[in-house]
């Protein structure tokens, strides 16, 4: 892992940060890659340990599931102990909203979650989803019937237990993005999961530095306004992670590499103003 130091502020005005004593850190989708997450909560971990702050914040910014093989293992994940030490804020994605819709009967949700790579949940859950020979409608409501059957109940509890929003200082955690022109409170669930156009063409200050997922880039996006910390885990090999102590921003990435190798993550830091 290597580091470069943060450089100092050229105007302290403007500068934003996380409460004093506190370190955050948010992890961007993962969609599927529990591989990439058990590297990175190591790297968390390590890096943690090399800080002072009292309070430890570990933030998930949603869509944790399909696209990759091991949703469920990366569902198994977040029900389980994080590294030690920390506080854990898990934020709703897109695709669990559309998981709660199918199992709550909205058909249409089910087959918008399955275009995007929902089908790679329902098989690592061992549920078939090819056709035989019904009509889409049957075999949408037959797939919705095995799913809540296979689904074991604390994953379900889990899906409905995330959250929308999360604060820390300067900073709104989010997994799509926000509304401009709407206050952080005020948001919508529906724009804080999905939004996409209005929110990254906008140069609005939205009150908060929003740090989100949900849109791809190859690097993570820093803009005076928001964070975008997706970087397409699921077929890049990238999973990013945005660190924030006082004034300061670090990332710490897995290594673009395939699913077996086994590079270690990297870390980089710089001053966000």
């Amino acid at each position: 892992m290597t580091s470069v130091r943060a450089r100092a502020a050229s105007d302290p005005a403007k500068r934003v940060q996380v409460p004093h004593g506190v370190v955050v850190y948010a992890i961007g989708d993962i969609h599927g890659r529990a591989d990439l997450l058990a590297e990175l909560h190591e790297a968390v971990t390590v890096d943690s340990a090399a800080r002072a702050a009292a309070r430890r914040v570990l933030v998930y910014l949603g869509d944790y599931v399909s696209r990759g093989r091991q949703s469920r293992r990366v569902v198994d994940m977040l029900l389980e102990p994080g590294p030690p030490g920390f506080e854990r804020v898990r934020l709703l994605g897109n695709h669990e909203e559309l998981v709660l819709r199918f199992l709550d009967g909205d058909l249409g949700a089910g087959m918008q979650w399955l275009d995007h790579g929902g089908d790679a949940m329902l098989e690592d859950y061992g549920i078939d989803v090819r056709g035989s020979g019904v009509g889409e409608c049957s075999r949408l409501a037959s797939l919705r019937e095995r799913l809540q059957a296979t689904l074991p109940r604390e994953h379900d509890a889990f899906f409905r237990s995330l959250r929308t929003r999360h604060q820390e200082g300067d900073f709104g955690f989010v997994h799509a993005g926000v509304r401009p022109g709407v206050p952080f409170a005020r948001q919508s669930a529906q724009d804080l999961i999905s939004i996409r156009a209005p929110f990254l063409e906008s140069c609005e200050d939205h009150g908060l530095v929003i740090v989100h997922g949900h849109s791809i880039s190859e690097t993570p996006e820093v803009r005076h306004n928001r964070i975008g910390i997706d970087t397409g885990a699921y077929w890049s090999g990238v999973l990013s992670c945005l660190v924030l102590e006082g004034t300061e921003r670090a990332f710490l990435q897995t290594a673009s590499r395939t699913r077996d190798s086994g590079a270690c993550p990297r870390s980089e830091r710089s001053e966000l103003s």
